[in-house]
């Protein structure tokens, strides 16, 4: 054990970290495809629509395979098909091309999801299960951090360097969990169920239906936030990668000196209260014209993202029965996928109404998506307990 946590977790962390490091495709997808392959804004919404229901399919197959073949099969087959359909896209120039590249990029993208929920799950005693998934998201922010800026810069240069570090970070995460963490898959259970024992569980459809709403905030700065700052506001790659880098400074700096405080607190009204801070971070952005405005709303919701931190996942996990936690992660990311379908279609026509009908929407949906948290509250607490 290291710091109270198993050595596998630790592996697994670090595996994340490296793959966060290399991300720099997907942020400025909306970016590329605009500018580097001539798309129109809704043509570019198109293709990352697709991309999101690719998105949609893996993560219930995802959470079948985590259940059926194992967790960390699963992990390292999904980082390997990654980083071919990475490669793919960066090659492809025609829209047929880019549709089907991206199709296949959302099909395999998040598939280590599931996979990484249940092995923190497996691994990880309850009572530090919310530190465990904090510290995977101070990881993937550290790297997020690092990637964004460098990312910037790259793609000014050539995109076609995005997809080769992408790819190459998606075959060391996959080696690495394949030779440093175990298979913890439990026996499957006579009795076991699949998906229709998730939604006949009312608490977890509706935690999930809250999810969307907070996954419906963070898909837009994969999405529509670059294509709003560099298309409308006319800022550079290397202005907006900067400032998004600002993102995960403030986390890397920040939630290590509250995530232990934030861990003691009730998980129901920690959710609510951080993701109505992300609503009005994101709000702000209909105001934003320089990019030191940029920073000041990323700033603002970024708040808002350390204080939710780990709470969705230890959620998850505590709800799922043991047998059950693939499949119950897979409905969790079915959630993020939605959003990555939902975020650039409604997107794309509110920016084209203009900035403030598109963020003072997404500061909506923060909102109600905190009081249907506060609603479910006492539900979850029951359940935790339990």
């Amino acid at each position: 054990m290291v710091g109270g946590l198993p050595r596998p977790f630790w592996a697994l962390w670090g595996g994340t970290l490296v793959n966060r490091l290399g991300t720099m495709v997907v942020p400025f997808t909306g970016v590329y495809l605009t500018q580097s392959r001539g798309l129109s804004l809704a043509a570019a919404g198109l293709v990352m629509g697709v991309f999101g229901a690719g998105s949609l399919l893996s993560q219930l197959l995802a959470g079948v395979l985590t259940d059926r073949i194992g967790r960390r099969a699963t992990l390292s087959g999904g980082m390997l098909a990654t980083a071919v359909s990475m490669l793919a896209l960066g090659y492809s120039s025609t829209l047929p091309a880019i549709l089907a590249a991206m199709f296949a990029l959302g099909l395999v993208i998040d598939v280590y999801r599931p996979a990484s929920n249940a092995l923190v799950a497996d691994l990880v005693f309850p009572a530090e299960r919310p530190r465990a998934y904090g510290l995977l998201f101070w990881g993937i922010n550290l790297g997020y951090a690092v990637g964004m800026t460098a990312g910037g810069r790259l793609a000014e240069l050539g995109f076609v360097w995005l997809f080769w570090i992408d790819a190459i970070s998606c075959v060391v995460f996959a080696a690495l969990v394949w030779r440093a963490v175990p298979e913890t898959r439990p026996e499957a259970k006579k009795s076991a169920g699949g998906f229709g024992m998730v939604l006949r569980d009312r608490v977890m459809v509706g935690f999930t239906l809250v999810v969307l709403g907070h996954a419906l905030l963070y898909a837009q700065t994969m999405t529509m936030l670059p294509v709003a700052m560099t298309e409308v506001v006319k800022l550079s790659p290397g202005q907006f990668g900067l400032a998004m880098a600002l993102n995960g400074v403030l986390i890397v700096l920040v939630q290590p000196l509250v995530s232990a405080w934030l861990g003691r607190r009730d998980a129901a009204r920690t959710f609510a209260m951080g993701v109505a801070v992300m609503g009005l971070g994101f709000a702000m952005t209909a105001y934003v014209t320089s990019t030191t405005g940029l920073a000041v709303s990323i700033a603002v919701w970024t708040t808002g993202e350390i204080i939710v931190a780990g709470v969705p996942g230890a959620v998850v996990a505590a709800l799922a029965p043991t047998h059950l936690r693939g499949r119950y992660s897979g409905v969790f990311g079915f959630a993020w996928s939605l959003a990555a379908v939902l975020a650039p279609l409604l997107g794309g026509p509110l920016l084209e109404l203009g900035p403030k009908a598109l963020w003072f929407t997404m500061g909506g949906v923060g909102a109600a998506a905190a009081l249907g948290m506060l609603a479910l509250g006492p539900a979850v607490r029951h359940r935790q307990a339990a």
